[in-house]
């Protein structure tokens, strides 16, 4: 246990960080790693040789034996292969060794990765490269290098890669577009995130006994409990002490490896809980989050509890999110997205603004794609995430600032108010210009914008790809439609295009309840996708639209692109494929079992009840056998139909077609069969299910 008194030189105790270098590396050498970091210049191999030497005594003084190159294949997951330091020596023994080479370089098999047709089966050699603006860490005995992971063509195999090109292309957009505008001394901009991370805890040896979450993440069957979320008593509730030493030891753990953990508190669901770490530069930021969600998992263990990070694990109940709270700032500290006292005169934080308004509504479908998986579309458009059309929030202050702009007119800033709460000895406090919406998928919420369509269990990699790449987009649009301006002239033109940017792009705008009927009608009206499921997305993401702007920026190349379309088809069909295999194995083996000794029972029951009395009786025991004899038939006859759909889906070769199969037929079998499943086990005593019930893995925690 960290004692309080010695958290500050405990923090990032396990991470090879800017502090470490400083204290241990040459002047020079500190200096060139830096001018790599900062400006992304060559790193010369007796530098990196330096800089590994360095790093692998601090590693080994830290208990490491092993190195690996820790990279994000486009599994979603990471991955690792771990080689010790060790090198034998001619008198038999061993000496400990690490080089430049294999600091900036490893060579990982790549054809047991998802390539999406860049790499034929056989064509196994990848590469795996040092990303320096990640740090090191320890865990595990072993050193953890953050790399990117290509092909022996160069082809992107992974997430990190495209997230580094984007930031870089929004920053290059970003830093021409301050300077016209006056701001001479920014040389970088960098975006910024924080990722709120929402999961659920259960009891492991409940988990052990759900063949649907250890396989899929999510219950396929479950009658609901007598108790849901409706008295909402657990938001911000008192968190259990059990939970809470959990909670204690996961920020132990996340505080080591430099990772900012700083909120955490009990969400709407119950069982359910979030964390919310500081923001960091958004390539650190993602690596950060794919290591919390492993470290969640690791210590949920320990605590005897099984850590759910899948978008919909229970249905009735609040699914979990991953809200991406995104913002842009240069190397100067300027956060462009802060109003500042008066944002009708702030020409930077105008632009920007409309920047990302434009980004959001030009390239919604594509946007929409990035948070889209089997798993988060059970979970957008329900009343506890936003809807699947993206829409902008901008609250009420903003509201106003883009009236003036629309209207060509001054903004009249208003002033800040005070907030009395009617008892005097209760502090008056500064109120908000404006509220928060829970229900907008894009919302700005003071200084930032909080993206809250991520899914629980994704990598944030993907939104932050698209929404760097399109806001550098509108940016350079931006900039050369005043790039022939200076001075006062400039001014002027900046109100002109301003104003036609927010005329071309207001109808993405929305301040009002996102839940609503109206507001899908509405959204229609508007032109407003409304793009519910994966395959609806995915022709946007191969449309001549998305790969002009992914390949004039460099964040892709045109197989790039197709890979990843062929990738996430393939991922979202296999999902369901896999969800619908082990949801016909429960009902068969596991429900059914239940279902029938219970009947067999309830049967004798009737049977030596009405030997014993006369006249009508057993009114309730028929009405219970009768009801589970209708489910029952209904039960059989989805599942039949379950059964020949999916073996149709299996027989489909185009992966367009295929999963837009499984989204529209196999789900929808699905769900029919989950129906009369759960009308069936709400009637059977837990005694005959070989299963825990939702009752019980919900609320049984301690």
């Amino acid at each position: 246990m960290i004692e309080a008194s010695k958290l500050t030189t405990e923090f990032g105790s396990l991470v090879f960080n800017d502090k470490i270098m400083k204290e241990r590396l040459p002047k020079d050498i500190y200096k060139a790693v830096h001018k790599t970091i900062e400006k992304g210049t060559h790193l010369e191999l007796d530098v990196a040789n330096c800089v590994a030497a360095t790093m692998k005594e601090w590693a080994i003084e830290n208990g490491a034996t092993h190195f690996t190159h820790w990279f994000q294949p486009m599994t979603g997951l990471t991955a690792e292969k771990h080689d010790s330091f060790i090198s034998p020596t001619e008198d038999g023994k061993i000496i400990m060794e690490f080089s430049g080479k294999e600091l900036v370089k490893g060579e990982p098999d790549a054809s047991s990765f998802p390539s999406g047709g860049l790499r034929a089966t056989f064509e196994a050699r990848g590469y795996t490269a040092w990303d320096p603006s990640s740090p090191a860490f320890i865990k595990d005995g072993s050193l953890y290098i953050p790399t990117a992971f290509c092909s022996y063509g160069g082809e992107a195999l992974d997430k990190k890669t495209p997230l580094l090109r984007s930031m870089e292309a929004l920053s290059n957009e970003a830093v021409k577009m301050m300077r016209l505008l006056g701001y001479e001394d920014v040389n970088r901009v960098n975006t910024t995130i924080g990722s709120e991370q929402e999961y659920f805890l259960i009891d492991k040896d409940f988990y052990k006994k759900r063949k649907d979450l250890l396989l899929t993440g999510r219950t396929l069957i479950g009658a609901p409990a007598s108790k849901g979320q409706e008295m909402e008593d657990h938001y911000f509730g008192v968190i259990k002490p059990k939970v809470s030493a959990y909670m204690h030891d996961l920020d132990e753990e996340l505080w080591k490896l430099g990772i900012p953990a700083k909120t955490k508190h009990n969400e709407v669901a119950p069982s359910q809980h979030e964390l919310a770490p500081v923001f960091e530069t958004a390539n650190i930021a993602v690596d950060h989050n794919q290591l919390t969600m492993e470290v969640m998992k690791k210590v949920a263990d320990k605590h005897n509890y099984a850590c759910l990070l899948h978008e919909k694990p229970f249905e009735g109940v609040n699914g979990s999110g991953k809200h991406n709270n995104w913002s842009i700032c240069t190397d100067t500290g300027i956060n462009l997205l802060d109003p500042g006292k008066n944002p009708g005169e702030n020409i930077p934080f105008l632009v920007f603004l409309m920047s990302v308004i434009a980004a959001v509504d030009e390239y919604a479908p594509i946007l929409r794609l990035s948070v889209a998986s089997a798993g988060n579309d059970h979970r957008l458009g329900g009343n506890e995430a936003p809807p699947a059309i993206i829409s902008i929030f901008v609250g009420d202050e903003l509201a106003e600032v883009l009236k003036a702009v629309e209207a060509g007119e001054a903004y009249k800033a208003v002033g800040k108010s005070q907030m009395t709460m009617g008892a005097t000895v209760l502090p008056h406090f500064t109120k908000d210009n404006t509220d928060r919406n829970r229900t907008s998928p894009f919302a700005f919420t003071g200084n930032k914008f909080e993206f809250r369509m991520p899914g629980s269990s994704v990598s944030v990699a993907n939104a932050n790809i698209v929404l760097n790449t399109a806001v550098a987009e509108e940016v350079a649009k931006l900039y050369a439609k005043l790039s022939a301006y200076s001075g006062n002239e400039l001014k002027e033109k900046v109100k002109e295009v301003l104003k036609e940017t927010l005329l071309a792009h207001k109808r993405v705008l929305f301040n009002g309840n996102g839940y609503t009927d109206e507001w899908v009608e509405e959204a229609a009206k508007r032109g407003l996708p409304n793009l519910k499921a994966l395959p609806d997305c995915m022709p946007y993401w191969i449309s001549d639209e998305s790969i002009d702007l992914f390949t004039r920026h460099g964040i892709f190349t045109k197989e790039e692109i197709y890979s990843r379309y062929e990738i996430l088809l393939e991922n979202y069909s296999k999902s369901i494929h896999i969800e619908s295999l082990t949801m016909q194995e429960m009902i068969r083996k596991d429900l059914t079992e239940g279902l029938v000794a219970y009947e067999k029972d309830l049967s004798k029951e009737i049977v030596q009840k009405k030997s014993l009395l006369d006249g009508d009786c057993c009114a309730l025991e028929l009405g219970v056998l009768k009801s589970l004899d209708k489910s029952s038939a209904e039960m059989g006859k989805a599942l039949s139909k379950l059964f020949e759909d999916t073996k149709k889906a299996e027989g489909m070769t185009e992966a367009l077609e295929t999963a837009s199969y499984y989204e529209s037929t196999v789900l929808a079998d699905m769900d029919e069969l989950r129906k009369y499943a759960d009308e069936a086990e709400a009637l059977i005593p837990e005694k005959y299910l070989s299963y825990p019930t939702y009752g019980e893995m919900l609320f049984s925690l301690r």
